[in-house]
């Protein structure tokens, strides 16, 4: 049994300790949370100690893997300490996207994982559902034949005002991971960004990437849509064929070239995902899975290396943006984290 505690437990949080109680092989054993009287709620739900001390809860219980839930600035700027703190007391780390808003964090992070010999994981969530599993498995078979472009859409309604780059850092680690899941590494990137009207952080964005394999791609992003509506649409098409991806999880169809049969998957045949809480699961599900198999840091899905290069790839967008649409390469990207801090 895989002994976990959940660090920061508002609404992600709670969806935290919910889905590692709910599964076999792990064992909700303590939280923490900075506001005693939330942590002290939860913790009464599932009949587990509570914390308002990182390190006091660290010394005082059983634990194979913190999981961090925290938000803070950016919804990332609160992962880096009990990250880092859970890691230097030998703890596996699932951490919430983004990794960190600061990429100088984010890569300390990353490193000492690799230093320590951690398993530090990412809430990327969005490519932890059955439609992105077999649409990988079509990539990696050649039914997609040699990759030519990746269109991605990922789009909401969040009045967030706090920062101008809130909509790039705390939304799209999700659409650039999984752009990166089926096509690999970016190597340049193009942004044009605009502001709806009343708004004045960068809310709405349309930016243009070239990967490493040759492939193309477009990704278009929004802080200004209705959420009752689809909210995220991925198409990614090769030299035999392409696929599409409605709204996360609902629907993969595959359209071979050359042919009238198309190959289509539904949600209710796939997995009998009921909503969009329920990739947080999947995602949960798979990590305390990878654990319990013996993965080795350097192999697990969606790990802190991915979060990492989602976030570079998203620094160098926001340059792009400051340098008025500016082709950016991501060899630079050190020197662009350094301005961008």
């Amino acid at each position: 049994m895989i002994k976990v505690a959940v660090v920061g437990v508002n609404h992600i949080g709670k969806l935290h300790c919910r889905f590692y109680n709910e599964n076999p092989d792990a064992q909700l054993v303590a939280i923490c949370d900075l506001n005693k009287e939330l942590v002290e709620k939860v913790a009464a739900n599932y009949g587990v100690p509570s914390y308002s001390d990182l390190t006091v809860m660290l010394k005082s219980e059983e634990i194979d893997v913190v999981s961090v839930a925290t938000g803070g600035f950016e919804n990332g700027s609160h992962h880096y300490g009990p990250a880092m703190l859970a890691m230097k007391y030998g703890k596996d780390v699932l951490v919430e996207k983004p990794i960190s808003n600061n990429i100088s964090e984010a890569k300390e992070m990353v490193d000492y994982a690799r230093k320590q010999k951690i398993r530090l994981a990412c809430n990327l969530n969005h490519r932890f559902v059955p439609t992105a599993y077999i649409a990988k498995e079509w990539i990696e078979k050649g039914d997609l034949g040699t990759l030519l472009f990746i269109n991605m859409k990922l789009t909401i309604e969040n009045p967030n005002e706090t920062s101008p780059w809130i909509h790039m850092r705390a939304l799209h680690p999700h659409s650039i991971d999984v752009m990166r899941y089926f096509c690999g590494d970016v190597r340049r990137v193009q942004a044009f960004m605009t502001k709806a009207p009343g708004r004045t952080v960068w809310s709405t964005a349309s930016i243009n990437m070239e990967f490493e394999s040759g492939a193309v791609g477009h990704l278009t992003g929004s802080y200004d849509m209705d959420n009752r509506h689809p909210i995220e649409f991925c198409e990614v098409a090769g030299t035999k064929g392409r696929f599409t991806i409605n709204d996360v999880y609902n629907e993969l169809t595959f359209y071979p070239h050359k042919s009238q049969e198309l190959k289509m998957y539904k949600n209710s045949v796939l997995s009998g995902i009921n909503g969009f809480n329920e990739t947080f699961k999947h995602r949960l599900d798979t990590f305390i899975q990878e654990i319990k198999k013996g993965v080795s840091p350097k192999n697990i899905t969606g790990s802190g290396v991915d979060a990492l290069a989602a976030q570079e790839v998203i620094e160098a967008i926001i340059y792009s943006q400051i340098e008025n649409g500016k082709v950016i390469d991501l060899k630079d990207i050190s020197e662009i984290g350094k301005q961008l801090q």
